[in-house]
């Protein structure tokens, strides 16, 4: 029995770069590239009138951007998009996450022309693969906006009030991959700047791309947030909020922040599961662990470290995860204390942290 092809839409405006990518997906003979478009407003028509499987994008693109391109497609005709883009321009990285926010799925750099690039065809294609597997749902910041009033507890977890610690909350740790800057921006609208309150987030995303997350997760949100540099101290007057930077694991080591090159765990560095195991280790009772969408398992065997040890966890329901892998995984585990819709998860923090102030 024949297996039917992935069919390709390919966007791209440079006719060189777009022919290397094509060239790169013609390799591949379970891929079949049905359309090239070299802008925006012709990639709707094309995604439209040909709904492919998965689709690559540039972000900067004549007439429509790739950025308004992707916010209309994921409204009206919901495609896995792999952004395939330069990551030199801080402008052109502020697009990619918000592209990323808006219902992209991933983000390839862009052929350099230089030796670096020996294997960037191979990468490309084992790219398109995996997008192409996500189920894609309805522009996510129009499908969370109908998120449920209500969320069911975990099997055999505890009431919603039933807190596992009475000590006062003073860490909440995040951890997030596919689909997770979206996620992540949720999260952090809901959690207000508290006096000493320290959140650490952990966000799968490759260099080169990430290297200015941080100042972007910033003008999101209503925090001042920085990669951390190790050393700094876990209590402090003012509220701040730190991520691990590309490349490295962040970790809680005894009073202070710390930063690790140890080897990958998942294939992921940073891991949120280590992230979350040196919570457990250091500073369970006054911590709260929320675990979002996101492909594989990283962060679930964490999560169920921090809860076994006193910490507050919680982990993002099917519905509203882009991707329903590493929360389900802690789910199965049993890890979470609760599991919740996105737009609760941030609320649901603030309530514990307003409690556990309030008790304390």
């Amino acid at each position: 029995m024949t297996t039917r092809k992935l069919r390709v839409l390919v966007v791209e405006d440079s006719l060189t770069v777009r022919r290397r990518i094509c060239e790169a997906l013609a390799s591949d003979r379970d891929l079949e590239i049905v359309g090239e478009a070299d802008n925006g407003q012709r990639a709707i028509e094309l995604c439209r009138s040909l709904r492919p499987d998965v689709m690559t994008l540039d972000m900067i693109l004549p007439i429509m951007s790739g950025l308004s391109a992707t916010e209309y497609i994921m409204a009206h005709c919901p495609t896995p998009i792999l952004i395939v883009s330069a990551s030199t321009n801080r402008g052109e990285l502020f697009k990619t996450y918000d592209a990323l926010a808006a219902g992209a799925v991933d983000v390839l750099d862009k052929p350099r022309g230089d030796g670096s690039d020996d294997d960037w065809n191979q990468k490309l294609v084992a790219a398109v693969r995996l997008v192409a597997k996500i189920k894609v749902i309805t522009h996510p910041r129009a499908r969370l906006a109908l998120g449920r009033s209500s969320a069911p507890l975990a099997p055999g977890m505890r009431e919603p009030n039933a807190l596992p610690s009475t000590a006062p909350l003073s860490l909440i740790a995040l951890g997030a991959s596919t689909g997770g800057p979206s996620a992540l921006v949720s999260v952090l609208r809901d959690i207000p700047s508290q006096r000493g309150l320290l959140i650490l987030v952990v966000l799968h995303i490759d260099e080169p791309f990430g290297t200015a997350f941080a100042e972007w997760l910033s003008e999101q949100t209503p925090h001042a947030v920085k990669f951390a540099q190790g050393g700094e101290p876990l209590e402090a007057e003012a509220s701040r909020v730190f991520m691990a930077p590309p490349g490295r694991h962040l970790i809680v080591e005894g009073s202070r922040l710390a930063l690790s090159g140890a080897p990958e765990r998942h294939s992921c560095r940073p891991s949120i599961d280590i992230l979350f195991e040196s919570l457990a280790r250091c500073a369970a009772p006054s911590s709260a662990a929320a675990l979002l969408t996101g492909m594989g398992r990283d962060g679930a065997a964490g999560l169920l470290a921090l809860r076994q040890t006193g910490g507050f966890t919680i982990a993002q329901d099917e519905e509203s995860s882009v991707v329903y892998g590493m929360p389900r995984e802690a789910a199965l585990l049993g890890a979470a204390t609760r599991i919740l819709p996105l737009l609760e998860i941030g609320r649901c923090l603030t309530d514990t942290l307003k409690l556990r102030t309030r008790g304390a």
